[in-house]
């Protein structure tokens, strides 16, 4: 199915057919502003139906009963995806600006993601016998919560859609995955997938686009919803947690971060700097996990500093199928002026060493563009660190030894990761162990793996996503008590 420059409006998946419903709205281009197609930006009217046909999956079908067709539905989904990975990584680079090379990798990552969820659905977890005292037997089984909402984000939003999907499905949910706006195209391409999927009962998994946030609303006040997981903003998940708890809502939350990047002057700085580099031009500094504060020791500031800043004034922006390119567009204009608008109030109270700014001139100007930015500062109350800026503005921060180190990691709100970079092994684990973040990079950044879970301390989220206790997320436990004589009340 090819969308570009199409009339024809991608449209929603629910209850096992297309929906034509919505409102028809253009799709556009970061890295030139030109239009790429039309999609259906749902209504209320779409997420009620997609909430609906979720619910009578789970109460009416075999579906949360039979783990067999749940782990042969998500093998098959994994194939449908895998055939579709070039198309669907070209069109997320087009819609959301993210490199070519990363795109492929995310999709490439989606497909094995999938696949572990399909062995997972086939395992016994969370349940046991017991004989507790002579005659008095237990067993606990576990079983599907229910409906789960899918809020996804537009940084990465079909990984992080699977992320959550994945494992509810295993377990036995049904799922209405709320997709957005900005990549309605590309959750078109998932959706066909989807469609493929001949294994897969119809309102088992529904695929809704929406640009705003009232279906998002409905899936969290909804009482035939019983879990919603959300990926995104502390802000935004604050409000959910508060709506989510009118109908006492299982929360699954992934919100911000402000991943610390600690440099001991022992560390190998010809390894470090490209590990740093890449963890803040990543995805366009649009990640949860960007490495956005560098926190250099005394001893090895001044050579670190001087690298980064010739490193930074070095890197080449472009458009996102360009294979040069080590830095693409953000999403919006409207994120390089919030984005610009961080830098320019920092030069009031911090050193800027590296002025980044939006592209006005040449060929990237029509895109939304924006030089990467390195701001030294010390204050820990300062905007610029506590903040989740998402784009490519990192701080600079010297430290004199581990006790300040550890202090200045864990001075944010935030603890959804952290890389420490020494010689000593030792002293990463030190260091990463007392810093509070759910991932500890040691001499590395951004390593992960769908056999381990995922998880945020702190304002970083509730639960965890990937490895074996993902599923149990998305699950309940029973209980069933027998005696081998009736009790009696002598």
């Amino acid at each position: 199915m090819e969308r570009l420059n199409s009339t024809e409006a991608a449209r929603t998946w629910i209850n096992g057919s297309w929906n034509d419903g919505g409102t028809k709205r253009q799709a556009v281009s970061p890295s030139t502003g030109q239009p790429l197609g039309y999609y259906l930006d749902i209504g209320p009217d779409e997420a009620q139906l997609a909430i609906e046909a979720a619910r009578t999956a789970f109460d009416t079908t075999r579906w949360p009963k039979d783990r067999s067709v749940r782990s042969r539905a998500l093998f098959e989904l994994a194939d449908e995806v895998a055939k579709r990975v070039d198309k669907m990584a070209t069109m997320l680079s087009r819609e959301g600006g993210k490199l070519l090379a990363q795109t492929h990798w995310e999709l490439s990552l989606t497909v094995e993601w999938l696949r572990y969820a399909a062995a997972t659905a086939l395992l016994q977890t969370g349940g046991r016998a017991l004989e507790a005292s002579p005659g008095m037997h237990f067993i606990s089984d576990p079983e599907p919560l229910g409906v789960v909402g899918v809020i996804s984000p537009w940084n990465s939003p079909i990984i992080l859609s699977v992320r959550a999907v994945a494992p509810a499905l295993a377990a036995g949910c049904t799922v209405v995955l709320k997709m957005p706006g900005q990549t309605a195209l590309t959750n078109a391409l998932f959706a066909e997938a989807v469609a493929a999927v001949e294994s897969l009962p119809p309102g088992v998994l529904n695929v809704i686009t929406e640009t705003g946030s009232i279906g998002a609303s409905m899936l969290v006040d909804s009482p035939q919803v019983d879990m919603i997981s959300y990926t995104g903003s502390t802000k935004v998940g604050r409000v959910i947690a508060a709506n989510g708890a009118k109908t006492l809502k299982r929360l699954n939350l992934e919100l911000g971060g402000k991943a610390p990047l600690v440099v001991f002057d022992d560390a190998d700085l010809d390894a470090v700097v490209p590990q740093i580099v890449m963890a803040l031009v990543a995805m366009n500094g649009q990640f949860c996990c960007t490495g956005s504060r560098v926190l250099a020791q005394r001893g090895i500031a001044d050579r670190l500093r001087a690298a980064l800043i010739e490193a930074y004034q070095k890197v080449r922006l472009g458009e996102s199928e360009d294979p040069q390119a080590q830095l693409g567009p953000l999403i919006d204009k409207a994120s390089v002026r919030r984005v610009d608008a961080v830098v320019a109030e920092a030069a009031s109270y911090a050193d800027i060493l590296v002025r980044g700014g939006p592209v006005d001139e040449g060929p990237l100007a029509a895109g939304a563009f924006y030089r990467p930015s390195l701001i030294e500062v010390q204050d820990l109350s300062a905007y610029v660190i506590q903040a989740e800026v998402f784009g490519p503005v990192q701080t600079f921060e010297v430290f004199e030894d581990e006790a300040d180190a550890i202090e200045r990691a864990n001075a944010t709100e935030f603890g959804l990761a952290a890389s420490v970079f020494s010689s000593d092994t030792a002293r990463c684990r030190r260091v990463g162990k007392a810093i509070r973040a759910g991932h500890i990079w040691m001499n590395c950044w951004g390593v992960m793996s769908e056999h381990f879970e995922q998880s945020g301390f702190k304002q970083s989220g509730i639960g965890v996503l990937c490895g074996p206790r993902a599923i149990e997320q998305f699950q309940e436990i029973k209980v069933y008590a027998a005696v081998e004589e009736p009790l009696t009340a002598s």
